[in-house]
């Protein structure tokens, strides 16, 4: 595909830009992809990092030659607020199913809680969730699991540098993590929940860093379309 002619004053993002965007709640991250490629005419624009539709925060967009420098950035550290619901697990580890296998959490104190964040701690084997995009003979096995087939995958190491719980208030943790890259805050909800005995699910998420990129500088997709629109009138 030929890149199409662009309005001078956005020349400087098809030789390559690093852009920060804040996530909508309900987008996809290729939802963002194709916005702004709509926004800019440039034809390439890639992100460092998918982001479940569900989620929010941080989306690192590179346009033009930054694309080169996807993979250097999705190997970087993440941090990710939110909150995962006790008592209860699904399908998909998130709200994006019907939570069912609802279990009494009475039993639980902050102690308990607390104590359970130490055995994600350090390097250990996640398996992903079955609704996720990983492909197997060339199929996001998410198409498999929905269909109600069994979906089998295999754990991979992933390294949790930090796992801490910031308030409880039953049935919600509110939590903070620091990991490295392929880590799914989904499969570590239902874990921590299989860990409590009473299951969990991510209730929501939000991702404030990549590396030394912070959501602080992000914007939204707003704020971008504004001023995409102000250099078109210049």
């Amino acid at each position: 595909m030929r890149q199409k002619e662009i309005h001078p004053s956005l020349q400087p993002f098809l030789e390559g830009n690093v852009i920060l965007i804040n996530k909508p709640i309900n987008w996809t991250s290729f939802d963002v992809i194709r916005k702004i490629r709509n926004l800019t005419r440039i034809i390439k624009v890639g992100h460092a990092g998918t982001l479940d539709p569900l989620a929010t925060g941080l989306l690192i967009v590179c346009t033009g030659k930054f694309t080169k420098k996807i993979n250097e950035y999705m190997g970087m550290e993440k941090e990710y607020t939110g909150t995962f619901t006790l008592g209860a697990i699904t399908p998909t580890y998130d709200l994006e199913s019907e939570p069912d296998q609802f279990q009494s959490i009475d039993h639980l104190t902050p102690e308990i809680i607390q104590s359970a964040t130490k055995y994600f701690i350090g390097p250990i084997l996640q398996t992903p969730p079955a609704h996720s995009a990983i492909k197997q003979d060339g199929k996001p096995v998410y198409l498999a699991a929905r269909k109600g087939l069994e979906v089998k995958l295999e754990p991979r190491p992933i390294t949790i540098y930090a796992f801490n719980i910031e308030k409880i208030e039953l049935p919600i943790v509110h939590f903070k993590v620091i990991c490295s890259t392929g880590t799914y805050i989904r499969s570590l909800a239902n874990d921590f929940g299989k860990v409590l005995g009473v299951g969990a699910y991510m209730s929501s998420l939000c991702r404030t860093r990549i590396g030394d990129f912070s959501l602080k500088e992000s914007q939204s997709m707003e704020a971008f379309e504004q001023e995409i629109s102000a250099l078109k009138s210049i």
